[in-house]
C-alpha cells in the first residue's frame, strides 16, 4: 500500500507523485484516461506533505497519496465538465468526496474521462474525445466511470472514486480488469457530484458513489475515508461500517446466478461466473444455483420509468409521461420499489452474497450505441443493465473483482452481491476467495 510506505519515508510524496505523473505522460497520450490535470498545484501539496512528515505532524491514511476523480465531482479550482458544455466550469469547492480524501491526505491530480451527462457504458464526449482500454485500445474501457478504470489499470492512478446510476461503477471495472464497489444507497454522501449551480438535486434515488481500485485494501481503506453523513445530504444515515470478524469459506453460503431472467451473457463471462461458484464450493463454501422468486420485467419496468423520473424531472423536453411528473406517481412508484426491496432482504435472509455477471460480454470495440455480438446473435446494447440495475433499483451493494482472462486475453469480472450495508462482508468474501486462489487478483495489462 502506497500511503504506508509514504508514512515509513520508504519514498517521499513528491517522488509518488512524479512517478503517476510520468505514468500520465506515458500512457495518456493512447489511452485519453486522465483529462483534466492540475500537476503544479499537485506538487506544492506533495512538497507540503513531505514537510509536515519531517516536522512529525499528525497524518491521515492516505497522506501523500495521489490520485484522480471521475470528471462528475466538485474539486476546487479544477475543470469539471461531466462530459457536456453545460457543465464545463471550475468548481469553487471541493464536493464532500474530495474534500474528505483531501482531509484524509490524498492529493488530487485531476479529473478522468466520462460520457456526457455520465449516460453511456463508453466513455467518449465531444470535449475530450474518447478512452481506450488498456487491455486493447480499440476497444472501450466502459462507462460511465471508464476514464477512472483505465487508468487504475494503467497504473496512472492508484485509487478512484466512481459513480454508479446504471452499472458505471461496475462494468468498467469488469472491462479493464480492476475492483469497482457499489455501495449501498446513501452510504456515501451525493454532495458536490454531477452538480448543475442553482438547480435542486433531483437525483436523490438509485445513485451511489464508490470507490475503486486495483486491491481489497485499497478498496476498504477508500470507502471507510468517503462514507457515512456529511450533515448536507439528509439522505445518509449514520450507519456504521464495522469490521467484520474473518469468515472462512466453510461458513460462507453463496448464491449463484450465471445469468439472470430476460439477460443475455456471453458464454466467455458465464463460465467464469460458474468457475468461481465451482471452486469456492470445492474450497469448503456452500453454494446454491438460486434467485429471488420476482417479476423481473416489472422490476426493470419500475427502474426504468423512475430512472427517467429523477434524470429528466428539470428537462422540459424530457420524454416523460405526465403523470411522471407527479408526486403521486413518484410515491405509489417508491412503494412499488419498497416490495422489491423486500423480497431481497428476504433472500439474503440465508445467504451471505450472490455470485452474478457483471456485463452481457468483455470489452467490446468503440462503436456508436447499436446492436452488440453476444456468441454470434445480435443483442441490445443496453443490455448490460439488466445484469445491473437490479441493484440500482433495491440499493443493493455489489462488488465487481478481478475473475481471470477470456480466449482474447480480455479481463472477465464477477459481481458479487449482498445486502444493503453488508459492504464489509462483500470484501470478506473476495477476500477468502482470493486466499484460497479462486480469484487471481489484480492482473497488470501487457505492455504496461
Amino acid at each position: 500500500m502506497l500511503a504506508r510506505r509514504l508514512r515509513r519515508r520508504e519514498l517521499s510524496a513528491v517522488e509518488a507523485l512524479d512517478a503517476h505523473l510520468q505514468r500520465i505522460d506515458k500512457h495518456n497520450p493512447a489511452l485519453n484516461a486522465v483529462v483534466s490535470l492540475d500537476a503544479e498545484r499537485a506538487r506544492e501539496r506533495a512538497a507540503a506533505a513531505d514537510a509536515a512528515l519531517r516536522r512529525g505532524e499528525p497524518v491521515g491514511p492516505l497522506h501523500g497519496v495521489p490520485m484522480t476523480l471521475k470528471d462528475g465531482h466538485d474539486v476546487a479550482g479544477l475543470r469539471t465538465t461531466v462530459g457536456t458544455a453545460l457543465f464545463d466550469r471550475v468548481a469553487e469547492e471541493d464536493g464532500t468526496v474530495a474534500a474528505r480524501l483531501r482531509a484524509a491526505g490524498a492529493i488530487i491530480v485531476g479529473h478522468t474521462n466520462v460520457p456526457p451527462f455520465l449516460a453511456d457504458y463508453q466513455s467518449a464526449n465531444p470535449i475530450f474525445g474518447r478512452t481506450g482500454n488498456p487491455w486493447d485500445t480499440d476497444r472501450t474501457a466502459g462507462g460511465s466511470s471508464g476514464g477512472a478504470a483505465a487508468a487504475l489499470a494503467a497504473g496512472m492512478t492508484p485509487l478512484e472514486v466512481g459513480s454508479d446510476l446504471a452499472g458505471s461503477l461496475r462494468l468498467p471495472p469488469h472491462f479493464c480488469g480492476v475492483y469497482g464497489l457499489k455501495t449501498t444507497e446513501h452510504r456515501v454522501p451525493l454532495t458536490g457530484f454531477f452538480r448543475l449551480p442553482g438547480v435542486p438535486r433531483s437525483v436523490r434515488i438509485l445513485s451511489v458513489l464508490g470507490p475503486m481500485a486495483r486491491d481489497l485494501d485499497d478498496l476498504e481503506l477508500a470507502l471507510g475515508v468517503i462514507a457515512g453523513p456529511d450533515g448536507l445530504d439528509g439522505d445518509v444515515p449514520p450507519v456504521p461500517l464495522g469490521r467484520r470478524p474473518r469468515r472462512p469459506l466453510q461458513d460462507l453460503r453463496l448464491g449463484v446466478a450465471p445469468t439472470l431472467p430476460g439477460a443475455t451473457v456471453a458464454s466467455a463471462v458465464r463460465q467464469q461466473v460458474e468457475r468461481v461458484a465451482a471452486q469456492a464450493a470445492d474450497a469448503g463454501a456452500r453454494v446454491q444455483e438460486r434467485l429471488p422468486v420476482l417479476d423481473w420485467e416489472a422490476l426493470h419496468e419500475l427502474y426504468g420509468a423512475l430512472m427517467g423520473a429523477v434524470t429528466g424531472l428539470f428537462d422540459p423536453e424530457a420524454e416523460l409521461r405526465d403523470e411522471q411528473r407527479t408526486l403521486a406517481w413518484y410515491l405509489d412508484a417508491l412503494e412499488r420499489r419498497d416490495r422489491f426491496v423486500a423480497v431481497w432482504e428476504d433472500f439474503f435472509q440465508d445467504l451471505d452474497g450472490l455470485l452474478v455477471p457483471p456485463a452481457m460480454t468483455t470489452a467490446f470495440t468503440h462503436r456508436d450505441p447499436g446492436p452488440i455480438d453476444v456468441d454470434g446473435e445480435l443483442a441490445d446494447y443496453g443490455g448490460h443493465g439488466g445484469l445491473l440495475v437490479f441493484c440500482n433499483l433495491t440499493g443493493l451493494p455489489a462488488l465487481v473483482v478481478p475473475a481471470g482472462l477470456d480466449s482474447d486475453g480480455l479481463p472477465v469480472g464477477v459481481q458479487v452481491v449482498g445486502p444493503r450495508w453488508s459492504e464489509p462482508r462483500l470484501l470478506g468474501i473476495a477476500r477468502e476467495l482470493e486466499r484460497a486462489g479462486v480469484l487471481p487478483g489484480f492482473q497488470i495489462p501487457p505492455g504496461l
